[in-house]
């Protein structure tokens, strides 16, 4: 585990938070995979990717999925 970045362990399992919280607020608003890509202009493997916590997934289409969805991300610097 990297000193400089200890959460990538954020992408790397089935039930890891990413995964999750892309998986519960798709279900939540009642969107297929087909449709959150097409909305989001991936691909419907990426998607399928990302939820099952795929360690190796571009991040800018990480974020596009984010944003359609209407989920944020917080980054904090660590503490000096």
């Amino acid at each position: 585990r990297s000193t400089l970045f200890p959460y990538t362990t954020l992408f790397r399992s089935r039930d890891s938070d990413l995964a999750s919280i892309v998986r519960a607020t798709r279900k939540k608003q009642g969107i297929s995979q087909t449709v959150l890509a097409q909305l989001s202009n991936v691909g419907v493997r990426f998607v399928f990717d990302v939820e099952n916590g795929k360690p190796t997934v571009q991040f800018d289409k990480v974020l596009s999925i984010l944003r359609t969805m209407g989920v944020t991300m917080k980054f904090e610097l660590p503490p000096e």
